[in-house]
This record gives C-alpha cells, sequence and structure tokens, in this order.
C-alpha cells in the first residue's frame, strides 16, 4: 500500500522582518556569493576538525562553522543537511567525519532548490594546516585564482563535477576588471590518473624587474592537503543542467548606440522620424500672435479645402 505524501504547511510571515528574510531567499537572476555550511560529523578526527577549519578561514565571510558533533551520514540520509541548508540559506556544505574504513573524511556537496544535488567525498591522506607555515597570510575575503593542473580535470566524469563545486566553493562576486594588484591568492589543484587531488595555497608576490610587468613570485601560505578521491553521488545530466540554466532576465543581450562618459553616466542615442514643426505648439505671447493678414489667408484655405472635400463626395 503506497502512503500518500505529507504536505507541509506554509506557514506565511507576520512581521515585516520575516517577510524581509524570506523574500532574500527568493531566487535572483544574478546571485551573490554562495553561502556554505561547515559541521562534524559523529566522529571527526583532530586532522578534519584542522582541515575544515582551514577550508572554513580560505571561504570566509561567505561561510559559517558548526563546532558541535552531528549525527550526520549524508549518503545515508540527508535530511538534516537540507533542513540546514534551507534554514541557513546555504547551497553548498561541508561535512567532517572519520571511521576505520574511511579515515579523515571530507564530504563537500550542493544544493538545488534545497535538495542535494552533488556530492562527493575525499579522503585527507596528508595534511598541513595554515597555522604550521610561519609566514605572512592573505586578507580574508580575497577572491583567489583557481589553477586546475592535468589533464584528467577534463577526462574523468567525476573530477569534472568536482572541479565545479570547487569552482562554487571559492567563487566570490563577479567582477569586469582585474588590477594585477588585487591578485594575491592562488590556489592549485593537480589531478593525477590514480585519483589523487593535490590542493596547494600560494601567496602571490610582485618583484621588481626593471621593466613594466614585475617578476611573480609564489609563496606558500598553506593549507596543504592530499586528496584520495572516493565515493561520489552526482545529479542526473538534466537535473545539472537545469541548474546551471540561467535566467533569461540575467542575459545581457546586445546593447547598441549606449556608451558611458568618463564619469559612469550612461549615455543613449534615439534615431526618431522627421518632426512637422509647423504644427508645434509654441508659447503664447503678443509677439508671437498672427496677424489679421495670416488669419484671413488660413480662413480661406480652410474654406478652400472644405469646398474640394464636399466636390469629391458629390462626384463620388
Amino acid at each position: 500500500m503506497n502512503k500518500m505524501p505529507v504536505m507541509q504547511r506554509i506557514k506565511k510571515p507576520t512581521t515585516r522582518k520575516g517577510k524581509k528574510v524570506l523574500l532574500a531567499k527568493e531566487p535572483k537572476p544574478v546571485e551573490g556569493p554562495k553561502q556554505c555550511l561547515f559541521m562534524q560529523g559523529r566522529h571527526p578526527s583532530e586532522r578534519t576538525r584542522k582541515l575544515l577549519k582551514d577550508i572554513y578561514d580560505l571561504k570566509k565571510p561567505d561561510a559559517a562553522y558548526f563546532t558541535r558533533k552531528n549525527d550526520i551520514v549524508p549518503f545515508e540520509d540527508a535530511s538534516l543537511i537540507e533542513k540546514l541548508c534551507d534554514k541557513k540559506d546555504a547551497a553548498l556544505f561541508g561535512v567532517g567525519s572519520h571511521s576505520k574504513k574511511r579515515p579523515h573524511n571530507i564530504i563537500l556537496g550542493r544544493t538545488f532548490n534545497y535538495s542535494i544535488l552533488d556530492m562527493i567525498e575525499l579522503g585527507a591522506e596528508n595534511f598541513k594546516a595554515m597555522s604550521e607555515f610561519q609566514n605572512m597570510k592573505v586578507l580574508a575575503g580575497l577572491k583567489p585564482c583557481l589553477l586546475f593542473n592535468g589533464p584528467a580535470w577534463d577526462l574523468n566524469q567525476d573530477l569534472k563535477r568536482l572541479k565545479s563545486l570547487f569552482t562554487d566553493f571559492f567563487y566570490r562576486e563577479k567582477v569586469e576588471t582585474i588590477r594585477l594588484q588585487g591578485l594575491e591568492h592562488v590556489l592549485s589543484f593537480t589531478a593525477t590518473d590514480d585519483g589523487m587531488i593535490y590542493l596547494r595555497s600560494y601567496r602571490i608576490q610582485l618583484k621588481k624587474s626593471g621593466q613594466r610587468t614585475p617578476r611573480v613570485e609564489l609563496e606558500e601560505i598553506g593549507p596543504s592537503i592530499d586528496f584520495k578521491l572516493r565515493r561520489t553521488k552526482l545529479a542526473a545530466d538534466d537535473l545539472f543542467k537545469e541548474a546551471c540554466r540561467i535566467p533569461r532576465e540575467a542575459k545581457s543581450g546586445v546593447k547598441k548606440n549606449i556608451s558611458r562618459d568618463p564619469f559612469g553616466s550612461k549615455l543613449g542615442r534615439i534615431h526618431m522620424g522627421k518632426q512637422d514643426v509647423s504644427k508645434l505648439q509654441t508659447r503664447k505671447m503678443k509677439g508671437l500672435k498672427k496677424t489679421a493678414e495670416e488669419k484671413k489667408q488660413m480662413l480661406q484655405k480652410k474654406k478652400k479645402a472644405k469646398k474640394a472635400a464636399s466636390q469629391a463626395e458629390a462626384q463620388a
């Protein structure tokens, strides 16, 4: 006997603040940076906790970190994750756990319409925290450069989705232009044929070269993680295509005859037909009043036009 689906009661907001919160959760043509939830599973190890904390530091301020342990097994039951993502308006999540079968385990995933879209399980084979690198760090909230090394990212279907997931994790606001001095952070992801993913974090240093283009040096600042690809739960192609669909309002069409001046004001050119200025109503003033002779001529023209129209009707 099939059970009837349980209809959840939709409670309408009664306060202005509640309406504002629901309005902020509604879909928008252009979304901002995605929020991420980081949480610990049943028995997280010390390595797992530090790893989650470092990824959280890279994702700040668009992230929340839950310090308490949670009875979460995402590949068996993801209902609690979906509930928390709905409550916190988060599209990304990371769960850390540890067991004898899967030691130092990290699960990264994302949701679509507050339902699980993709989940990928990674094992932290080696890990060196940011605190172990005794050097200057980058500012929180800085937009990093993402570098994906190796042909495996484009050949393996699981790695293709993982590449898209990493891009979602560290993508921030969209920028039109890039200033050279604004490039300070690089995240390097190297994939090998044996299923290993090497994550390295560098700070960009621009040195004097005696030329216009500076000499670039990279200084490793951590974290340094060696991931091993484990289980995956990927969305179907049609669902993934629907999740990646760009709304019509966000598509920028070709805008002709529109430009901007040096002050940022938008300027547009409008093409209009020839205007009949003889019938244009001007300001009534004594100097522009018609003379008696002009009024007499206009009256005669009207009489002639009326007479011609009556003759045309009689002939018809």
